[in-house]
C-alpha cells in the first residue's frame, strides 16, 4: 500500500490508524535514503520470560489453537485453589 503524505510546517507527519494499538516505531533509513517504520508493541517486564522460554510460546500456541476448535475441558471452581 502506497500513500503520499505531506509533513506540517514543523516537518511532522502523522500516521492516523496506522499507529493505533502501537506504542512506538523502530525507524531505519536505508541506503536509498527510504524510511522504513516497523511498529512495536511493548510488553510487561513481567511477561518477558514467557518470549524467552520457547517450551512456553509452545504451549500457549497449543493452548490458544484448542481453544479456537472448541476443545475445552471444564476443571473446578477456580474459588478453590485462592488460597494457594
Amino acid at each position: 500500500m502506497a500513500t503520499t503524505i505531506r509533513p506540517d510546517s514543523k516537518g511532522r507527519i502523522t500516521l492516523g490508524k496506522l499507529a493505533l494499538g502501537v506504542s512506538g516505531f523502530l525507524m531505519e533509513v536505508d541506503s536509498q535514503n527510504r524510511i522504513i517504520l516497523e511498529p512495536l508493541v511493548e510488553i510487561p517486564a513481567r511477561e518477558k520470560w514467557v518470549y524467552e522460554n520457547p517450551k512456553a510460546v509452545q504451549s500457549l500456541t497449543k493452548g490458544i489453537a484448542q481453544a479456537q476448535k472448541g476443545n475445552l475441558k471444564k476443571r473446578g471452581r477456580f474459588a478453590e485453589y485462592a488460597s494457594d
